[in-house]
């Protein structure tokens, strides 16, 4: 199933409450911005910034409708 920008947006203000956590799944998930690129813009390396994100992903999976 495919999630509008919106959607996503809401899903990630709802359940996702580090804002540093919600700028980034932001970045990836309605931007479409790398790992890397994320990483430089919030002054992570892309290691912490891959690992943040996961964890993020994983919290707004468990609520996904349907």
């Amino acid at each position: 199933m495919e999630y509008s920008n919106s959607q996503i947006r809401d899903l990630i203000s709802e359940y996702i409450h580090n804002a540093d956590d919600r700028k980034m799944l932001s970045m990836r998930l309605i931007d479409g911005m790398t790992f890397e690129q994320i990483g430089f813009e919030m002054g992570m390396t892309t290691k912490t910034v891959r690992k943040r994100i996961h964890k993020g992903e994983d919290t707004l999976f468990r609520h996904l409708p349907g």
